[in-house]
């Protein structure tokens, strides 16, 4: 196939994009490189995908030097000029939009970033596979999309309406406005739920990132609501591996959905809602224990508040993954941690030498 890939350079994207491209499909990827946090891991990972040198004009698209099918072109999803031009000048098979302003705690103090990317941003993808009838749009939404929601684990099929963060609310928009796309032109589209995705060449904003640098240098970790919160971590390569399955396959309409009863996670349109996520969700104290025990080195833990926007519990159903793609995650937390640590070090190393 040929995919576009947007977020190429971000964490689940620069994974995703090596893993089709060894498969045999052809990639574009495109990502705007910004400064939310460090672009040398963003040009490192593209490195690493074979693209050496990229520059700013949207128009020059890069070619790997070690992945055959695998291109580069740097572009802000929300140049609606450029992605016009980019969808004009391929036919991509499936569009796998990762590209997104993360973060929930930055979402509050800097709202509009999120509405541009996420929301315009969203809609410059939606208009181009509407201009070229593609045969499945993949997108990423988020587990933070449960907000308060007690029903544990989550489910796709209960609602999920009440969000409490701005990053959440985008997520959300986007799985409603991918539906309306689905429904007036046809547009095949399947939104995946992710759930504290962990791993090497993972964002540095993430939590297991700061504890790993914190307890390297002797820094307090913050546990907010005294460390009493539980995450379903999802390790990389499972995560990769249920893209990967739910790219091949673009969904069909339902024909059991009624709009007296209503499934939320399906419809009459070719549209469907996953999670993908671990389905037993692990105290932030289990994962700071896995890294001083990697890292050799006991944390500093400092218990804090609950923090605005988080979630107590995020802890994932995922039947109907294991029912329609007959997939589950298989890296415990111990066994995740221990290939980031590895990673971690031979980076710090790499970086002293």
């Amino acid at each position: 196939m040929k995919i576009l890939v947007t977020g190429a350079a971000g964490f689940i994207g620069f994974h995703l994009c090596r893993r089709l491209a060894e498969r045999g499909d052809e990639i574009i990827g495109i990502d705007s490189i910004n400064d939310y946090y460090d672009p040398a891991l963003k040009y490192a990972r593209l490195s690493e995908l074979g693209i050496l040198r990229t520059g700013a004009d949207s128009r020059v698209i890069s070619p790997s030097k070690t992945l055959p099918t695998f291109f580069f072109q740097r572009l802000l999803i929300e140049d609606a000029k450029g992605m016009a031009r980019l969808f004009g000048e391929h036919l991509f098979s499936c569009v796998l939009h990762l590209a997104a302003q993360a973060g929930v705690r930055y979402s509050l103090e800097n709202p509009r970033a999120y509405v541009a990317s996420n929301v315009d941003g969203f809609l410059n993808i939606l208009e181009g596979c509407r201009s070229i009838r593609a045969r499945h749009l993949v997108f990423a939404s988020s587990s933070s999309v449960y907000g308060l929601s007690k029903r544990i684990p989550f489910s796709e099929h209960v609602p999920a309406d009440n969000p409490v963060s701005l990053y959440a609310a985008t997520k959300r928009a986007n799985e409603m406005m991918a539906h309306v796309y689905s429904h007036l032109y046809g547009i095949p589209s399947t939104g995946l739920r992710f759930f504290t995705v962990y791993g090497p060449w993972g964002r540095p904003d993430m939590a297991y990132f700061k504890f790993a640098r914190s307890i390297t240098e002797g820094i307090p970790i913050d546990l907010y609501n005294s460390g009493d919160l539980k995450r379903g971590f999802t390790y990389i390569d499972d995560v990769v591996s249920a893209v990967e399955r739910v790219v091949d396959r673009p969904p069909a309409p339902n024909p059991y959905w009624t709009a007296e009863q209503p499934d939320l996670a399906s419809s009459s349109a070719p549209f469907r809602i996953y999670n993908v996520g671990n389905n037993s969700a692990e105290p932030l104290g289990n994962l700071v224990t896995a890294l001083e025990r990697c890292l050799g080195k006991k944390a500093n833990r400092r218990l804090l508040a609950m923090q605005p926007g988080d979630a107590f519990v995020t802890e994932a159903d995922i039947s109907d993954m294991a029912r329609d793609f007959a997939w589950r995650p298989s890296t415990s937390l111990d066994e995740g941690v221990a290939r980031f640590v590895e990673w971690y070090k031979s980076r710090a190393d790499s970086q002293t030498k």
